[in-house]
């Protein structure tokens, strides 16, 4: 489903779905280099391949694997159970400051800046193997709070904090459209994206959030990425950190 013309979505059906159990112990993430963005959709008959190399990256220590279902596919017949309009929109920012007209599926985000085809695994591997973040993000959890720091760092730019909560695992049987009769193990699936506020590159950042508000019913997991903005565009990812329960 590469390169298809964009068209709208429309409302539909349901779907089953279940969470993994709960994993045994909690995982932070504090020194990747690169986040791995996955543009994609349950109604894309080329997105599965791309899915289960999410799910590989997602077992990286250097990497912290998002996956955001879009919405446009689902006049195919299938409804994306986690699809979100947001997610469309971020796709096509990112476009937009690459001055591209083109948003397709599976596309990969590498540290905000670079594209690939989510399905090529080698070329995924080639853009990781020079993927880096220079800005160091410091993620704790003390009584229940949630505490992110993020240093000075003389020379950038300011960047905006952005809160990515995630689903690390949910099993999903597709009744209809291109995958209709497969039953989907989907990870790393964005629920919720938010600014939490600029990092001043003079000053650096202190956050502290309560942890239960900010994993729900919903969440497992929950990415901080730092990235510069060009006039309401998003640009580089230069630091990011994770943690997950």
């Amino acid at each position: 489903m590469i390169a298809r013309r964009l068209l709208g979505p429309i409302s539909g059906f349901a779907a089953v779905l279940a969470l993994a159990a709960p994993a045994a112990a909690e995982t932070l993430r504090a020194h990747p280099k690169a986040v791995v963005e996955l543009f994609t959709s349950q109604g894309c008959a080329s997105c599965p391949p791309a899915d289960a190399l999410l799910t590989s990256l997602a077992d990286d220590d250097d990497v912290i694997a998002l996956a955001y279902h879009v919405d446009y596919w689902d006049y195919v017949g299938w409804p994306d159970t986690f699809g979100n309009a947001d997610n469309s929109n971020l796709q096509r920012s990112y476009a937009k400051g690459w001055h591209s007209s083109r948003i397709y599926t599976p596309q990969m985000v590498i540290n905000g800046t670079k594209d690939v085809v989510g399905s090529r695994r080698a070329e995924v591997q080639t853009a990781l193997d020079v993927a880096t973040l220079s800005l160091p993000v410091t993620i704790t959890t003390t009584s229940n709070m949630l505490k992110i720091a993020v240093p000075p760092r003389a020379g950038e730019s300011d960047a905006v904090v952005w809160l990515v909560t995630y689903r690390d695992r949910a099993e999903v049987k597709i009744d209809s459209g291109e995958n209709a009769g497969k039953t989907m193990v989907y990870t790393q699936v964005v629920t919720k994206r938010q600014v939490l506020g600029m990092w001043e590159a003079a000053t650096g950042a202190q956050l502290k959030l309560p942890l239960d508000e900010v994993l729900d019913q919903n969440s497992t997991g929950v990415a901080v990425l730092v990235q510069q903005d060009d006039d309401g565009l998003p640009g580089a990812i230069i630091g990011a950190a994770a943690f997950e329960k």
